[in-house]
């Protein structure tokens, strides 16, 4: 698993003036003036965060994956997809997805029906101006909460990249009881998630290798608990 972990280059951090104090005790040295994991201990705490994400499926909880870089949407999205389609925001967190979650439960009711209303060809009825306003408002609302439509309740866990850049959704976590698994990179306050795993954060790859872990993890669990429940 070190070895996978090395040829994705997880074992990059940032420069030693930008480390959060948190991450120091896993830090194995500099490399051109770059901090390096110790990927032994990283291996550590990917297994404990695995083992943490394979309890919340085995419970039959949904995990929310998260993660608005560029370069880690398409992870988030293929991660979110292998964990049996799990909800997901690749792309912009919106205030109040877990905080004030009955409200945006209702937007994503409206997204819904609209799109009932279009299957069902019950747009006919609108001018072909009220029928272009609608396709609008379906295609903003599908970019905003298409991707936790599936979410009808709180989530059992937030696997999220980068925990500094996605502070709002690691917050709202905290504020409402959600356990936070995190990707997170030297720059990243760790205390503040209940399962972090330090690690290059910024890297396609690198990030892919880790939510791919976790999604397996959720999937496996997932997969195992009716068959453990017919018995």
């Amino acid at each position: 698993m070190v070895d996978a972990m090395f040829k994705v280059g997880a074992h990059f951090g940032l420069s030693k003036s930008r480390r959060h104090p948190s991450t120091k005790p896993y830090i194995f040295g500099t490399k051109n003036k770059i901090e390096i994991f110790d990927l032994e201990k990283t291996n550590e705490a990917l297994e404990k965060a695995k083992a943490f994400v394979a309890s919340v499926a085995a419970a039959g909880k949904q995990a929310l994956f998260v993660g608005g870089k560029s370069e880690v949407i398409a992870a988030v999205k293929a991660a979110a997809a292998k964990a049996g389609q799990q909800p997901m925001v690749a792309g912009r967190w919106i205030g109040g997805t877990l905080t004030n979650f009955g409200q945006i439960r209702k937007r994503i009711e409206k997204y819904e029906n609209r799109l009932k209303e279009k299957e069902k060809g019950e747009l006919a009825k609108y001018t072909k101006k009220e029928r272009l306003l609608i396709d609008r408002e379906v295609a903003k609302l599908e970019t905003l909460f298409g991707g936790i439509v599936s979410m009808r309740e709180k989530p059992g866990v937030l696997i999220v990249v980068d925990p500094k850049k996605e502070y709002i959704a690691v917050e709202e976590a905290r504020q409402t009881g959600v356990p936070v698994v995190a990707i997170a990179s030297s720059d990243c306050d760790i205390s503040l998630v209940d399962h972090a795993v330090p690690a290059n954060d910024s890297s396609a790859a690198s990030s892919a290798f880790f939510l791919d872990e976790l999604a397996r993890a959720y999937a496996e669990a997932k997969v195992l608990k009716p068959e453990t429940s017919t018995k």
